[in-house]
């Protein structure tokens, strides 16, 4: 079955290019983000490697641990590294999960038989502290992801889940966030003392709270 937004992040134990882990351990109380990769060796995931490793310092900043899943073995993982390394100029500095029995790309439901039958879809699964899933994503082969989206999300994630906000269309971190309809007028000039702009009665803007 499909993992959907509020479950659980599936735990389990996999050997990675940084060692052995138990994934709700290396997770500890922080953010995750985990993506799977068809196999390695392949174009366009080493291109997306290559830019989360160079991004890696925009991860740490945010508390957001980065861990990739790709059906090959782990010395095929190493191999592959290299290549990274090589082509994009940079220096892989997180782990990468060798699945070759499925056991995690099964948990995750990243084996989707109507693409193929045997190799990992391209998925995102975003976890927050408490381990469940805040996001998930699934992109086709074709198309590289885009990493500056899921800082986004994530500074979005990070600011709604301590205030009563949500974020409109296209928001950036340090815009007008979007007062949540749960928060009546009168609560709302407490909560968020840099004021309110009404446009509708559901309607209802202010400046981002913890800037």
């Amino acid at each position: 079955m499909a993992l959907r937004l509020g479950d659980e992040a599936p735990n389990f134990t996999a050997v990675t290019t940084e060692g052995t882990i138990d994934f709700h351990q290396w997770l500890g109380g922080g953010w995750g983000i985990l993506f799977s990769h068809p196999k390695d060796y392949t174009p366009v995931c080493t291109t997306e490697l290559g830019a989360v490793a160079k991004m890696r310092d925009e991860f740490d900043k945010r508390g957001v641990k980065v861990i990739a899943v790709s059906v090959d073995a782990i010395e095929s993982h190493h191999g592959w590294i290299c290549d990274i390394n090589e082509t994009q100029n940079t220096r892989m500095n997180f782990p990468i999960i060798a699945d070759p029995d499925r056991k995690v790309s099964t948990a995750y439901d990243m084996i989707h038989p109507n693409a193929d039958d045997t190799f990992t879809v391209r998925s995102v699964f975003i976890v927050g502290p408490d381990r469940k899933i805040k996001l998930t994503l699934t992109y086709p082969a074709s198309t590289g992801r885009n990493f500056f989206e899921l800082l986004r999300v994530i500074d979005s994630l990070q600011l709604t889940a301590k205030h009563r906000v949500a974020t409109p269309a296209n928001w950036e971190d340090g815009q007008d966030c979007i007062i949540t309809p749960a928060v009546k007028d009168d609560e709302a000039a407490t909560l968020f003392p840099k004021g309110m702009r009404k446009i509708k009665p559901y309607l209802r803007y202010t400046p981002q709270p913890n800037k």
